[in-house]
């Protein structure tokens, strides 16, 4: 069989399909275009700090485009400094935006478009944040303290990235009412929004995106009984360890440190 006035040369193992007519055909065109497009979108991989001294080591030079989030300006530039004075022979690191506040979807949309990771500093990620990122791969590194973030940086571009503990997120809580009671001080009257609050737990203070404490939680009730642990769509009271600036709107995270065993 021939076929002649094909636009491109077929590749072997390419399906041809007769159609009615031409409009069919261009759709369908268009449809394998799409798919081959996203085909290739999914099999590109990102630089991320986990895979960056493989990348080296194929003897490429290689970009790193980083989004930087902090909960002051100060620190914002700090930061872009330190992490572009990382750059060598091999690994270019720079900085492509820089803001104040928590990361939000805008920089995630951004860090998807660039292949950036997302470094924040004393922020966290908003929920439509956290999900757009799950969904298309955008690697966010979250730190305390700027030295921790060049450690990590330079760590990984010498192959030795091997981190011993992680953060797991348990569940968060939203701040509705807080009341100031004598000899105990100030307790949140809190929503579960998503997962659990467990007793015992570590407990990120969050507002407005900023985390300004992280601190153990002190005393979890139900109305005024002390429990192991309250679940989304239940309300609790709770209080925090040497922490009595607290308002309403403010979130809980809770989370809890696993060890990773080699």
């Amino acid at each position: 069989m021939e076929i002649t006035g094909l636009a491109d040369v077929p590749e072997a193992g390419d399906q041809f399909d007769a159609v009615e007519d031409e409009r069919l055909a261009r759709e369908l065109v268009e449809q394998r275009r799409q798919e081959q497009k996203e085909q290739q979108f999914q099999s590109y991989q990102k630089v991320t700090l986990d895979n960056l001294f493989d990348q080296i080591s194929e003897g490429e030079v290689i970009e790193l485009p980083i989004i930087v989030k902090a909960d002051v300006q100060g620190s914002v530039e700090a930061v872009r400094q330190s992490l572009e004075k990382l750059s060598g022979d091999e690994v270019r690191v720079r900085v492509i935006h820089g803001g104040v506040g928590a990361v939000n979807e805008s920089d995630v949309m951004l860090a998807a478009a660039s292949g950036a990771i997302i470094v924040g500093f004393n922020v966290r990620p908003d929920p439509d944040a956290k999900q757009s990122a799950e969904r298309d791969k955008v690697e966010i590194r979250l730190y305390r303290i700027i030295y921790d973030a060049i450690e990590e940086m330079e760590a990984a571009m010498k192959g030795m990235l091997a981190p011993k503990t992680r953060e797991v997120d348990l569940g968060r809580a939203e701040v509705r009412q807080v009341y100031t009671i004598t000899g105990v001080g100030k307790v949140a009257g809190c929503y579960v929004l998503e997962g659990k609050i467990a007793r015992g737990a570590n407990i990120r203070l969050v507002r407005d995106g900023i985390i300004l404490t992280d601190v153990r939680l002190s005393s979890l009730k139900r109305f005024k009984d002390d429990v192991k642990e309250v679940a989304a769509g239940y309300e609790c009271g709770i209080t925090l360890e040497k922490t009595q600036d607290l308002k309403e709107g403010d979130i809980f995270e809770a989370y809890e440190i696993q060890v990773i065993e080699n």
